[in-house]
């Protein structure tokens, strides 16, 4: 693209010349010769400065040549000076840096100079006159090319700026990439632990209880029964999750999902437990699962740790804030001592991401409370 600007500009200005060499044609004796070098500068740069626009290592000789055709072209008419207008730009734009360019510009402007001492003849009217065209020539050609020079670096600077933010951008949408990828293990094995975990744990228990009742004789159909549906719902949480849905139902809202929960805990662990729903408005989805996960890790706890006979699960409003507490009345632990898992601690993580917290308390029994803020939308 470039190189079509330069070779419209080009035309134009041996254009330019040839129509000054035609109107001064009968009185130049030396037109002839002026038009010759118009042609050569126009076999030029087709044949070299073209490719030395488009990057090529001959600016240097193309600079040459339109110094000697600038010398030529005023030798034969001062007026033709005004192909200066054509090789100090290009000898700015072919130089690789300043001080080429400025040596560029000299070498046309000393061109033009003594292109004038040919033309007009040795005097000191010459003199003048190359002297103030050299002046004006070579001062604005300095001006202007530094300006020029000066945006090129900005813009050379800007392209690597560009450049550098570009691969930033990239380098931090692969560390997002990644980040994303390591969240999702975690989700995935939070999502394993909370529900396919402890629905095998579920099972492994009633194994147990179904081998020593074998053992004594007096095996149940109804242990057997409570297997076969704890095995169910594993492999109904395992399809679920593989799915990518939620692991739990809550078609019926929370509370009919902690309902559902502790009609199961009590049929699998024999332990007498009370359920209590008490909020002013649903909450939302995120909300619910992270409370349901915390309902299902608490009981989980009891049934393994607590040896309780009795255990108490609650749900109300205290303010903008909705508590889920579970209590027991078995052996207590302390709190200070409980091992770093995917248990509570996966719990803890859990309700942080939507805002909410886990505490947990141990006097004659255990007590877990979740508290986690409502949003805005849902308060209104």
């Amino acid at each position: 693209m470039a190189s079509r600007w330069w070779t419209a500009a080009v035309l134009a200005v041996v254009a330019v010349c040839g129509a000054i060499l035609a109107f001064s044609w009968t009185s130049r004796p030396l037109a002839p010769l002026g038009a010759g070098v118009l042609v050569a500068v126009l076999v030029a740069y087709f044949a070299i400065g073209r490719r030395a626009l488009d990057g090529s290592r001959r600016g240097a000789l193309f600079i040459g040549i339109l110094a000697v055709a600038t010398f030529g072209l005023v030798s034969v008419a001062p007026p033709l000076a005004v192909f200066q207008s054509l090789g100090m730009p290009a000898g700015w734009v072919l130089a690789r840096s300043r001080r080429a360019g400025i040596l560029s510009s000299l070498a046309v402007a000393l061109g033009a100079a003594g292109g004038f001492f040919v033309s007009l003849g040795p005097s000191w009217e010459t003199l003048a006159t190359s002297a103030v065209t050299f002046t004006f020539s070579f001062a604005g050609s300095i001006v202007l090319g530094l300006w020029i020079w000066r945006i090129a670096v900005y813009g050379d600077e800007r392209a690597r700026l560009l450049d550098e933010l570009t691969a930033a951008q990239d380098e931090l949408a692969t560390l997002h990439r990644d980040a994303g990828v390591t969240g999702e293990r975690e989700r995935l094995a939070r999502e394993l632990h909370d529900t396919i975990a402890q629905s095998l744990a579920g099972v492994v228990l009633l194994a147990q209880r179904s081998r020593r009742e074998l053992a004594s004789g007096a095996l149940r159909d109804e242990s057997l029964e409570l297997l076969e549906s704890a095995a169910r719902d594993a492999l109904a949480e395992t399809r679920t999750l593989v799915a990518g849905s939620a692991p739990v139902e809550l078609g019926g809202g929370l509370a009919g999902a902690l309902e559902l929960l502790a009609e199961r805990f009590r049929r699998e662990s024999g332990v007498s437990i009370t359920v209590s729903v008490a909020l002013d408005t649903p909450l939302d989805r995120d909300a619910e699962v992270a409370l349901l996960r915390c309902a299902q890790e608490g009981l989980a706890n009891v049934r393994k740790h607590a040896r309780a006979t009795a255990v108490s699960m609650s749900l109300h409003d205290d303010g903008d804030v909705a508590v889920l507490r579970i209590s027991d009345d078995g052996s207590g632990l302390d709190p200070a001592a409980i091992p770093d898992g995917f248990g509570l601690s996966g719990l803890r993580a859990r309700l942080a991401l939507v805002g909410g917290t886990l505490t947990v308390t141990s006097d004659g029994g255990t007590t877990v409370t979740a508290r986690l803020p409502r949003s805005p939308e849902e308060e209104a």
